[in-house]
C-alpha cells in the first residue's frame, strides 16, 4: 500500500470543535495521483513508487524522454512527479492505480516535505535567530554577529560558519502533524499548523513513521 501521496497547499484557515475549541489548520488540495512507475529492488536497487498528481489543467508541451516515459505507462502526462518509498512484503501497487486522499483518516500522523518561502538575502539575527547586541544608547553593537574567527590561529574562517547569506528556498521536513480532517469528496485534507511553502506550493505528505 502506498503510504505518500502529493498535494497543492491552498491556505490556512480554523475548525472549531463542539466545545468551541480553535484549531488552526493548513488546507492541502491532495491529490488525485496515479502510479506512473514502480521500482524494485531488482531492477532500481530500493522498493518505490513514482506519482503523478492529475490535475485539472494538463501540461501542454513535454520534452520527448518525458512523453516516452509516461507513453511507457500507458498514462497522460502529468506535471508534477514524486517518489514515495514502499515495502516490497506490502506492496501491491500496480502501475496506473490511483491513489487518493482516502489513504489518511482523522488523527494520523503526517510527515510533510516542502520547499520553505525564499527570503532572499538575510542578515545574521534573521536567518539564524541571534540575540544582537545591547540596544542602549552609547552601544554601538546592536545587529552584528561578533566575531567569526581568530587572528593568530588559523587565520582564516571556518567553514559553515553562521553568516548572513540567501535564506529560504530549500527543502524542509515538517514531522508528526496531526490531520484533523479528510474531505475524500473534494481531496482536502486539514492539517494541524503551519506548512513549508507559499499557497499554490506543492508538497509530499506520507504518514509518520512509528
Amino acid at each position: 500500500m502506498v503510504k505518500g501521496i502529493i498535494g497543492k497547499k491552498v491556505g490556512m484557515t480554523q475548525v472549531f470543535a463542539p466545545d468551541g475549541t480553535v484549531t488552526p489548520v493548513t488546507v492541502i488540495k491532495a491529490g488525485p495521483c496515479v502510479v506512473v512507475q514502480k521500482k524494485t529492488v531488482n531492477t532500481d536497487g530500493y522498493d518505490a513508487v513514482q506519482l503523478g498528481m492529475v490535475e485539472e489543467r494538463p501540461p501542454r508541451k513535454v520534452n520527448k524522454p518525458t512523453e516516452g516515459h509516461f507513453k511507457k505507462a500507458g498514462i497522460p502526462p502529468t506535471r508534477i512527479l514524486r517518489e514515495v518509498r514502499v515495502e516490497a512484503s506490502e506492496d501491491s501497487t500496480n502501475v496506473g492505480d490511483k491513489v487518493l486522499v482516502d489513504i489518511f483518516t482523522q488523527d494520523d500522523l503526517v510527515e510533510i516535505i516542502g520547499k520553505s518561502k525564499g527570503r532572499g538575502f538575510a542578515g545574521f539575527m534573521k536567518r539564524h535567530g541571534f540575540a544582537g547586541g545591547r540596544a542602549t544608547h552609547g552601544s554601538m553593537f546592536h545587529r552584528a554577529p561578533g566575531g567569526i574567527g581568530a587572528s593568530a590561529y588559523p587565520s582564516r574562517v571556518y567553514k559553515g560558519t553562521k553568516m548572513a547569506g540567501h535564506m529560504g528556498d530549500a527543502q524542509k521536513t515538517i514531522k508528526n502533524l496531526r490531520v484533523v480532517a479528510v474531505d475524500t469528496e473534494n481531496n482536502l485534507l486539514m492539517i494541524h499548523g503551519a506548512v513549508p511553502g507559499p499557497n499554490g506550493a506543492y508538497v509530499l505528505i506520507k504518514k509518520a513513521q512509528m
